[in-house]
């Protein structure tokens, strides 16, 4: 305690001397640019990691960066996106996880939770999409793999919760709202932002010009009749994976990922064995410095 009051005392010797005017101008009202939907963690800071100013973000905060579906709970969350849409007129969203996230580990543990943490518990039953995703897609991962899969697929999901408030869905139908999901890396500092384009995490410089941060999952996809136009989309998500550069293991593992499922997609549009057997040989480099990546964090 004696450190905060300290901390008291030097804010407003050094921040608020020098942004009276700042202070000022936001005693009259509050014009955020960004809801930040984040993790409670310490570890976590928004305005730190995006060394913005005070009055920039309207952030929300609980264990896990969960957005429970519409209807589905009477807290706080789902009011205060109310506001940030409705009354704030912001139109830029981020729900932002990140690594070594306590309450995805506690997600593998649900019914201890239940007994010890009960509130906790009901708290993460709003992520049990999550839990069941990984644990039937992902049988063969562990340890921190796990969690790191379990932190990725969470952004997702909490995304698709968020798009079931009328006024979200509203909006993006407007076209005049955009969602991005972000991994926070604690260990080196490190964002990345999810790519719809090549179903991984990369750094959020490459997409400052991406209109949506969210992905539309392939349940929801429009079937489509036309295999060349299939064929051009797949092309084009290969020709972007190729220009990715992994910036840590998970991200290495995400787009080691992506790239499987592209070939699978190229098989079932029917790309010839020829061009196929082209990109496999294009990406021969490119997956051995991802797998590189990989192994050296097992290490």
């Amino acid at each position: 305690m004696k450190k905060l009051i300290r901390g008291l005392d030097e804010f407003r010797k050094t921040y608020v001397n020098t942004h009276q005017e700042l202070l000022e101008q936001l005693s009259h009202g509050q014009k955020p640019r960004v809801l930040f939907i984040a993790c409670s963690d310490s570890r976590v800071a928004p305005n730190l990691i995006t060394n913005t100013d005070v009055g920039e973000l309207f952030v929300i905060r609980n264990a896990g960066n969960i957005v429970p579906p519409y209807g589905a709970a009477n807290g706080g969350e789902g009011g205060t996106i109310e506001y940030a849409i409705s009354a704030l007129g912001i139109n830029q969203v981020i729900i932002c996880g990140h690594s070594h996230c306590g309450a995805m580990k506690g997600l593998l543990k649900l019914n201890k939770l239940q007994k010890d943490m009960p509130l906790v518990y009901d708290w993460l039953k709003h992520a049990e999409s999550t839990r069941r995703l990984v644990l039937e897609n992902y049988p063969h991962q562990s340890g921190e793999e796990l969690i790191e899969t379990l932190v990725a697929e969470n952004v997702l999901i909490q995304i698709e919760n968020l798009k079931t408030y009328p006024m979200i869905r509203a909006k993006l139908h407007q076209g005049i709202l955009n969602i991005y999901g972000w991994i926070y890396e604690i260990e080196s500092g490190e964002v990345l932002a999810y790519d719809a384009a090549t179903h991984t995490f990369l750094p959020p410089q490459s997409q400052l010009d991406n209109e949506s941060g969210s992905r539309i999952p392939r349940a929801c996809a429009i079937p489509s009749d036309d295999s060349s136009a299939d064929l051009r989309s797949v092309r084009a998500k290969l020709e972007s994976l190729l220009r990715i550069t992994p910036h840590s293991p998970g991200a290495a593992q995400l787009a080691m990922r992506s790239l499987q499922e592209l070939f699978e997609e190229a098989s079932e549009f029917g790309m010839e064995s020829k061009e196929l057997r082209n990109y496999h040989s294009l990406f021969a480099e490119p997956i051995q410095n991802w797998a590189s990546k990989v192994h050296a964090r097992v290490k």
